[in-house]
C-alpha cells in the first residue's frame, strides 16, 4: 500500500497530472491543425500510451494524492484506492468537492456497487469501460451518483441496445423499473416498446413473475401487443395473478383489461369452467364476459345498434395466430420485386368466422418516387435522367383482392413486423401501422440498407415480415341509449 503524500510529493502528483494533461492537449491541437497542404505534415498520436500510464498511476499508486476507502456490508475490509484528486476532479463535480480539504474519503456503497467500483474508477483514469447485462444498474448508480454525466449517458445507451440480449433470468423488466425511479423517460420508454412487440418471449421467461402491478396495467392498455391471441396473455396474467396475489381490487382491475371479446365462445366456456381466478372473481368481470358473449352471438351491424364498439375491448391487438395474417420470409430482398396472397377472417366475431377476405402483398425494393423516376429529354434523343439503385426504396402494398357487402362496418387495420436476429433470437424490432384507407406505410424500412447482407433487418439474407390484418368494428347507427 502506497503511503500518504508529503507537501512535496504532493506537488510533483500535480505536476505528473498537469504533464499528462498538457502532452494530450498538444496531441489533440496537432491532429486539428491546418497545415494548408504541407505533404511533409504529418500527425505524430501518442495517446494510448499516454492513456496507459494513466491507467499505470492507478494500477501502482505513483504520485497518489488522495485515497478513497470503500466500504460495504459484503465486506468487513475497505476497498483502499490511491487516486489522484486532478484526475477525479475533471470527470466528478462530487469528487471535486469531497477531495477539496482532505485527502482521505470513505464512501459507503452497497455491494454490487461496491463490487463495480475498481471498474468505475478506471473509467475516470482512461475513459473507457466493459461492462455486463447484470452490471448496467450498478453502473449506472455509480455514474449517477457521482455525477459523471458522460458515464451515465453511456450506460443508459448500452441498455436501450442490449434489450434484446439474452440473459438466464431476462433484465429488460428489471431495466424498466430502474428507469422509472430515475425518471429515465427514454430508457422506460424503450424498455415498454420492447416488452410490447416481443410479449409472447416475455410471457415464458422467469421475468414475468417480476413485472410490478403498474407495469402489468401498462401493457394490457395497449393494442400493439405481440403475442399469439389473447387467451394467450389471459393464461399469463391468470399465472402473474396466481403468483403475486395482489389485493382484490388489483385483481379486478387486471382481469377488467383482459380483452374477452376477442376470445372464441368455445374458449371462454372452457375459462369460466376451469378457471380458478375467474371463478375467485366472477362478479368483478360478469358483465364482461356476457357482453362477450352476446358479440359472438348476434351479427356485428346489429350489436353495434346497442353497443359501443369503437373501444378498446373491441380492438384487436397484434394477434400471430393464422386467422390473423402472415409470415412472409422474402429471401434476397434486394433483389426482385415479389408478391404474395393470404386470406384472414373478416372479423373477430363468431358470425364472421367463415368469412374470409384475400389479401395482394406486393414488395419492390427499389421503388421510385415520382419525384426521382426517369424523364424523356427531348434535347438528346432517348436521353433519360441517369437512376441510381440506392435512389429507390423498399415498399410494402397490402390491397383487399375483392369487395363485398360484407365489409360494411368494418375497417382493416394493418401491421407490419420486422423480425431480427439479435444475440441468437429472432425478435421484432420494427413495426409498422397503417389503416385501409392506405395501401402502405409511407416509411416502411425508410432507412435499412437491404444491399448489405450485414444489415440489421435481415436474417440470413433474408427479410422476415409478419403482416396482420385487424379487423375493426365500426357503428353505422348511432348507439341506443
Amino acid at each position: 500500500m502506497a503511503r500518504l503524500s508529503r507537501p512535496g510529493a504532493t506537488r510533483r502528483s500535480w505536476g505528473c497530472a498537469a504533464a499528462f494533461l498538457l502532452l494530450l492537449l498538444t496531441v489533440q491541437a496537432a491532429q486539428k491543425a491546418d497545415f494548408s497542404g504541407d505533404s511533409t505534415a504529418a500527425t505524430i498520436n501518442h495517446s494510448l500510451t499516454l492513456l496507459q500510464r494513466l491507467q499505470e498511476l492507478l494500477q501502482n499508486g505513483n504520485g497518489s494524492d488522495s485515497v478513497l476507502r470503500v466500504r460495504s456490508a459484503a465486506s468487513d475490509e475497505p476497498k483502499v484506492f490511491h487516486t489522484h484528486q486532478l484526475l477525479l476532479s475533471l470527470q466528478s463535480e462530487v469528487f471535486e468537492s469531497l477531495l477539496r480539504n482532505q485527502s482521505v474519503v470513505t464512501l459507503y456503497e452497497p455491494p454490487e456497487t461496491a463490487a463495480l467500483f475498481e471498474k468505475f474508477i478506471r473509467y475516470l483514469y482512461c475513459g473507457g469501460v466493459s461492462i455486463l447485462l447484470h452490471q448496467a444498474i450498478p453502473m449506472h448508480q455509480l455514474a449517477s451518483k457521482y455525477r459523471v454525466w458522460g458515464l451515465q449517458r453511456g450506460v443508459a445507451e448500452y441498455m436501450r441496445t442490449h434489450l434484446a440480449s439474452e440473459s438466464s433470468q431476462g433484465h429488460v423488466v428489471g431495466w424498466y423499473h430502474y428507469a422509472v425511479r430515475v425518471g429515465d423517460a427514454a430508457l422506460q420508454e424503450s424498455c415498454l416498446q420492447f416488452l410490447a412487440w416481443n410479449l409472447s418471449a416475455v410471457l415464458g421467461s422467469a421475468e414475468w413473475g417480476s413485472v410490478s402491478v403498474e407495469l402489468l396495467l401498462l401493457l394490457l392498455e395497449r393494442s400493439d401487443l405481440v403475442l399469439h391471441s389473447e387467451l394467450e396473455l389471459y393464461t399469463a396474467v391468470e399465472g402473474w395473478l396466481s403468483h403475486r396475489q395482489p389485493e382484490a381490487p388489483v385483481a379486478e382491475r387486471v382481469l377488467r383489461s383482459i380483452r374477452y371479446p376477442m376470445i372464441a365462445p368455445s374458449q371462454l366456456f372452457r375459462l369460466q369452467a376451469q378457471s380458478a381466478v375467474l371463478a375467485r372473481h366472477r362478479a368483478a368481470v360478469q358483465d364482461l364476459l356476457f357482453q362477450a358473449f352476446q358479440f359472438h352471438a348476434a351479427s356485428p351491424l346489429h350489436f353495434a345498434k346497442y353497443f359501443d364498439v369503437n373501444c378498446s375491448m373491441f380492438l384487436p391487438r397484434n394477434y400471430l395466430a393464422p386467422s390473423w395474417g402472415s409470415q412472409w420470409v422474402i429471401t434476397n430482398p434486394a433483389r426482385d420485386d415479389r408478391s404474395t396472397s393470404f386470406q384472414t377472417q373478416l372479423g373477430p366475431s363468431s358470425h364472421d368466422a367463415g368469412k374470409r377476405v384475400t389479401w395482394n402483398v406486393l414488395f419492390s425494393p427499389r421503388w421510385l418516387p415520382v419525384s426521382l423516376r426517369p424523364v424523356y429529354s427531348d434535347s438528346v434523343a432517348g436521353a433519360i435522367q441517369p437512376v441510381r439503385i440506392e435512389d429507390g426504396r423498399p415498399r410494402l402494398v397490402i390491397t383487399p383482392a375483392m369487395s363485398s357487402p360484407d365489409f360494411a362496418g368494418v375497417s382493416f387495420q394493418k401491421t407490419v413486423l420486422v423480425g431480427v436476429r439479435q444475440q441468437g433470437r429472432v425478435l421484432v424490432k420494427h413495426a409498422y401501422s397503417f389503416h385501409q384507407s392506405s395501401d402502405e406505410a409511407a416509411d416502411f424500412l425508410a432507412h435499412a440498407d437491404l444491399q448489405k447482407r450485414t444489415s440489421e433487418y435481415l436474417i440470413d439474407n433474408s427479410l422476415h415480415l409478419h403482416i396482420i390484418i385487424k379487423p375493426v368494428y365500426h357503428s353505422l347507427i348511432k348507439v341506443k341509449k
